[in-house]
């Protein structure tokens, strides 16, 4: 076996370690406002999530184009797969270290500022104009969208159903979350295991073993959905409870507002611009944006003060 052939395969196998911790990291995106309010015990609430994320990551492949294409080019041969596997690297030590914290930053963001980390290291070209495009706007657009979008969605709940029976009411919008639980797991498969698909991708052209123009190989739509899927499964329940109770405690119907509007985001996102927005910006600020339709001190903004440094952290240091 030559040294490009071993190096694709270790780079390969990093990413689906990358992709397994994004799934536990991210499991609570999906499903910690659904278990919080009782909605779903925790573990059939994860076995959904890993069946959704594995369905979700096979509905498109433009946010792997981005990831594979856009961000940086690496050069051919074995020191551009040192590149690639240093900026997952990277991008797995912050997860680790976000996830023994509690605090849900984006493992999309990670990814990328990794990918730029190694390669400024390496003198390697960064697309900054593509950076700027499909990562940076969408990075501050999408959380003030999600913010908005179920604000609104929670005013209309509370203006349609303001008659209704609130026991009978919570019942019904336990059912609704879980269809709204399942699309926002959907949407999470859709966005994360495609950015893996994305640099596998970028592995392969860099190797030599495939052409830039070329469709994303079925086995590797498969293993990033599997890893995901596996790691969605082995669950994140440090980052759950920060979600699902510290911001705010949530009720079935603020539940599913949040996740109806955070799901949308993401699917708009991926399917009409291919742009690798971060599931968990967006349902944190979706469930913002339901907590400050009750009265704006029902949102612990202290809890949220910390998870926006995170966020903001989250591309200098994976670059780092």
């Amino acid at each position: 076996m030559d040294l490009t052939l071993a190096l694709v395969i270790g780079v390969v196998v990093v990413a689906l370690v990358f992709d397994y911790t994004n799934g536990f990291h991210d499991a609570a995106n999906a499903i910690a406002t659904s278990v919080s309010t009782r909605a779903l015990t925790p573990r059939a609430a994860l076995f959904m999530a890993a069946a959704m994320n594995f369905l979700g990551a096979h509905l498109g492949t433009q946010v792997a184009q981005t990831v594979g294409k856009g961000i940086i080019d690496a050069p051919q041969g074995s020191h551009g797969l040192v590149i690639v596997c240093s900026g997952l690297i990277g991008a797995i030590t912050w997860n680790l270290i976000t996830w023994y914290f509690g605090l849900p930053s984006s493992s999309s963001h990670a990814l990328i500022g990794g990918l730029i980390g190694s390669a400024l290291a390496s003198a390697s070209v960064v697309h900054w104009d593509g950076v700027v495009e499909k990562v940076v706007i969408p990075m501050i657009l999408s959380p003030l969208v999600g913010f908005t979008l179920a604000g609104g969605i929670m005013i209309a709940i509370l203006w349609i159903f303001r008659n209704a029976h609130p026991g009978r009411a919570n019942r019904g919008f336990r059912h609704a979350q879980t269809v709204s639980a399942a699309a926002m797991a959907l949407g999470h498969g859709l966005q994360d295991a495609q950015k893996t698909m994305g640099v596998i991708f970028l592995a392969l052209v860099v190797g030599g073993y495939a052409n830039t123009g070329d469709p994303i190989p079925q086995w590797v739509i498969l293993a990033a959905a599997a890893a995901i899927s596996l790691g969605t499964y082995a669950g994140g329940w440090r980052i759950m409870r920060t979600l699902g109770r510290k911001i705010i405690a949530l009720d079935p119907p603020q539940g599913f507002a949040a996740e109806s509007a955070a799901s949308t985001v993401l699917y708009v996102a991926a399917m009409g611009f291919g742009a690798p927005i971060s599931t968990t910006h967006t349902i944190t600020t979706a469930i913002m944006g339901v907590g400050a339709t009750k009265r704006l001190s029902a949102v612990r903004w202290g809890v949220a003060g910390n998870i926006v440094t995170a966020w903001i952290l989250t591309i200098p240091a994976a670059a780092l």
